[in-house]
């Protein structure tokens, strides 16, 4: 029998009592809060000055053709108020007819935020998903209609943060206007509210009071038993880096090693998420003495590591010790990411001394040419560059989550506001997924080599220009004349493979192998060839544009692994007895993953 305190199935009196519990966690929300230790504010927005030439471009524009611009205004009010009595008309009937539900054309379809059918079907909802896309359209309209006097800079800038509103404001990020977690509330009796002021209380105490969206459950893994799991040993450690030598897992290796530089912006582990992905145990698999640099997560001592640091404290020291342990008097190089950028600069200084110690080198989505800056123009201009130079003063290191966060917001459907909504109002957990826990397993960056990156490199573009000092000579990157090869992919947002098949065309290399992975930045790369999943294109000429080279390409059926291992082993000398890790000199002083990938980054 339903009883006043049971409306349409709900037991309101189960739905009080888990409301209530919101008070007894408020303390632990204040106190999560006043532990945090915000960026530098100009880190999260531009300058008032982007905002000030946008508003007189468009008033200017106006000014010109106030005909046209009063014709949209017009266009957007009228839509506004049908919109409006549409709604009302349907409130009044009870809710939306089969017709009305398909009378217009939906700019939303498709768009996996909008899936719940209340956005059709009740007259509440759907006015308010029609509303927001006509608000969008229309920022969107006006965005197109600034005059181009304003500087491409400015205009992709404008651009990335009126679509970072957008993105913002929609209703589903909102508990009244997302009928996804109001009906979760109900079904829950509260508790799912509940859970999701939890999950947020959890992740403010897990990042010192700082708003970052746990992507994957923390608890779920630990290094070097169920992830980062390939056997292997510490074999040197400096204050920048451990050098891990991985356990062969043939009788027989190729003579020359493999000495792999992963980006110090993350953890090297992504190479080594699980064995059926692990391109560290597939490399070993096929006949390698591998080594890979695990870098240190600095802290505010590091405030003062620079470039030149990591250049000859961590590549040259690396390709050292490698050719000690093994004999041998020359290495494979491997560089991901901006290790990839740096080992470019390492094998130009070398060529500068002469050393001969790198028989080829391979890079993964590695920029060498910045001029064209992509999706990261909005944060490569002064006033964010400014803004970094102020917060790396004040702290020594440039924070693990600032970064994160600047990455997050480029997909930030994706990767904010969509996990948050999960979380936080619908009170999911975070699933259990290596790759997210990784990705949330960031390092702090040093002070100083912060700085030389983003002014030197992605600023004024010196290594492609006039050169970039480093080590006491200026190199360039005409100097890397060996054999080379680059893996890049297709759908990459961090380093476009144009703008990384650009700089490659700039070596001074006759022997220039270029690959475009189908995928993206970390998917194209750790493509193990079971999975069968993306494709690779080839095309053996360089001498066009980029787009003249993928014209021309043939597309290959599965992993680039096995081409660039084929490509490799004809640089890789005679087979040899395996090596086990280390030497005499280099005993081992920790097994893999080493101790300095367990350092988490301390915000």
């Amino acid at each position: 029998m339903t009883t006043p305190d049971d409306v349409a199935g709900t037991n309101v009196e189960k739905l009080n009592e888990n409301l209530a519990k919101v008070e007894q966690l408020s303390q632990r929300l204040i106190q999560a809060l006043a532990a945090r230790k915000p960026a530098n504010p100009t880190l999260s927005s531009p300058s008032q000055e982007l905002f000030t030439k946008a508003a007189t471009s468009y008033w200017s524009e106006m000014l010109d053709h106030p005909g046209k611009i009063y014709e949209q205004q017009l266009e957007y009010w009228g839509k506004s108020v049908h919109h409006f009595l549409d709604a009302q008309a349907a409130i009044l009937r009870g809710g939306v007819t089969a017709a009305e539900q398909d009378d217009a054309p939906d700019p939303l379809s498709g768009d996996k935020r909008f899936a719940n059918p209340l956005w059709d079907s009740h007259p509440f909802f759907k006015y308010v998903k029609r509303q927001y896309a006509l608000n969008a359209q229309s920022i969107e309209q006006t965005l197109a209609e600034i005059d181009e006097d304003l500087p491409e800079k400015d205009r992709k800038r404008l651009d990335y943060f009126a679509h970072q509103i957008i993105d913002m404001m929609s209703p589903t990020n909102f508990l009244g206007t997302n009928p996804d977690a109001l009906e979760r509330a109900v079904a829950t009796e509260g508790e799912s509210l509940v859970q999701g002021l939890e999950n947020l209380i959890a992740d403010l105490e897990a990042n010192s009071g700082e708003m970052v969206v746990r992507l994957a459950d923390d608890s779920a893994f630990a290094l070097g038993e169920n992830i980062a799991t390939a056997p292997g040993e510490v074999v040197y450690r400096n204050r920048l880096m451990e050098l891990i030598q991985y356990a062969p897992t043939t009788d027989e290796v190729h003579a020359t090693p493999i000495v792999i530089f992963p980006p110090w912006i993350n953890k090297f582990y992504i190479l080594d998420l699980k064995p059926e992905n692990s391109l560290i145990r597939w490399i070993t698999d096929q006949g390698y003495t591998l080594f890979v640099v695990s870098w240190v997560n600095p802290d505010a001592s590091h405030a003062d590591i620079g470039m030149e640091d990591y250049v000859e404290e961590g590549f040259l020291t690396a390709i050292r010790e490698a050719k000690a342990i093994t004999g041998e008097k020359q290495v494979n190089a491997v560089g991901y990411c901006i290790a990839g950028t740096t080992l470019h600069m390492a094998l130009a200084l070398m060529a500068k001394r002469g050393d001969k110690s790198v028989k080829s080198a391979t890079f993964f989505t590695a920029l060498t040419d910045f001029s064209e800056q992509g999706e990261f123009t909005p944060f490569l201009q002064d006033d964010f560059i400014d803004g970094i130079e102020q917060e790396v003063a004040a702290q020594g290191v440039l924070r693990s989550f600032i970064m994160g966060r600047t990455m997050s917001f480029l997909r930030s459907r994706d990767l904010i506001y969509q996990p948050a909504v999960r979380k936080y109002m619908m009170g999911e957990a975070s699933p259990a997924f290596d790759l997210l826990y990784w990705n949330g397993d960031g390092s702090n960056l040093p002070g100083r080599m912060t700085v030389q990156y983003l002014r030197g490199l992605c600023q004024r573009n010196e290594f492609v220009e006039d050169g970039f000092d480093l080590g006491g000579e200026r190199v360039h990157i005409r100097d890397v004349k060996i054999p080379l090869m680059s893996i890049t992919c297709e759908t990459d947002h961090i380093a476009a493979w144009k703008d990384c098949y650009r700089g490659f065309q700039q070596t001074g290399s006759k022997d220039r192998t270029f690959i475009v992975s189908e995928s993206g930045h970390i998917a194209g790369i750790v493509n193990p060839p079971t999975k069968k999943k993306y494709g690779h294109y080839t095309n053996d000429d360089l001498g066009g544009t980029a787009d003249d080279w993928m014209a021309g390409a043939t597309r290959q059926d599965g992993s680039w692994w096995p081409r660039w291992e084929a490509w490799l082993a004809k640089r890789s000398g005679r087979m040899v007895p395996a090596r086990s890790p280390g030497d005499a000199e280099h005993p081992p002083l920790a097994p893999a993953p080493g101790t300095y990938v367990r350092k988490k980054a301390s915000i």
